[in-house]
């Protein structure tokens, strides 16, 4: 139980995939100017995650036992992309306003590279099935929470008036993610 603490907690915040790691950083920048699509993406992030390390882990297996592991990014590509598929449908049918909230970004799950990594860390790691559920719901967290957070300074830093005219925009939000960075660089170090 131990074990299972520290490999999620370490996700969330040593290793989290977005500000420690600059994985998954086209969806942290694109879909974060509003809480709750940041929040709706951070959710739909983590139950991708899970639902790709459930698959991804068991058919890595049978690539081994075959002796064909080098086809895992391929292999990964495609269930990640057919995973995403599945919860776009999902959305659009269940909660037609998230899904229109998230627009592009929602397909765009396919191409980010935090769910690909995790799925490829779990096996370099070498946990077993439930320590890799464990790290990618971990690891979803921390996306989740590096979204949330980033989203709330956003939408505070844009409302306010303190900005000089030549950080307004892009420069402002990169600022922001680099700083939110370095604050969670404060926990390396916490877990081994």
């Amino acid at each position: 139980m131990v074990g299972i603490i520290t490999i999620i907690m370490s996700m969330v915040l040593v290793n989290n995939y977005v500000l420690a790691q600059f994985l998954g950083i086209c969806p942290f920048l694109g879909v974060s100017k509003k809480l709750d699509s940041a929040f709706g993406m951070g959710v739909a992030v983590v139950f991708v995650m899970v639902l790709a390390t459930a698959a991804t882990w068991p058919i890595m297996q049978v690539l081994n036992s075959f002796e064909i592991g080098y086809l895992q990014t391929v292999v990964f590509i495609l269930i990640i992309a057919a995973l995403v598929q599945l919860v776009e449908m999902m959305l659009k049918k269940y909660i037609p306003s998230l899904h229109k909230a998230l627009g592009v970004y929602l397909p765009l799950i396919t191409t980010n590279c935090a769910v690909l990594g995790v799925c490829i860390s779990n096996i370099d790691a070498n946990y077993n099935y439930i320590e890799s559920l464990f790290n990618a719901f971990g690891a979803g967290l921390g996306f989740l929470l590096a979204m949330v957070l980033f989203a709330g300074v956003r939408q505070k830093i844009e409302g306010g008036k303190g900005v000089p005219e030549a950080f307004k925009g892009v420069p402002i939000t990169l600022i922001t993610a680099a700083m939110l960075s370095m604050g969670f660089m404060g926990f390396s170090g916490l877990f081994q």
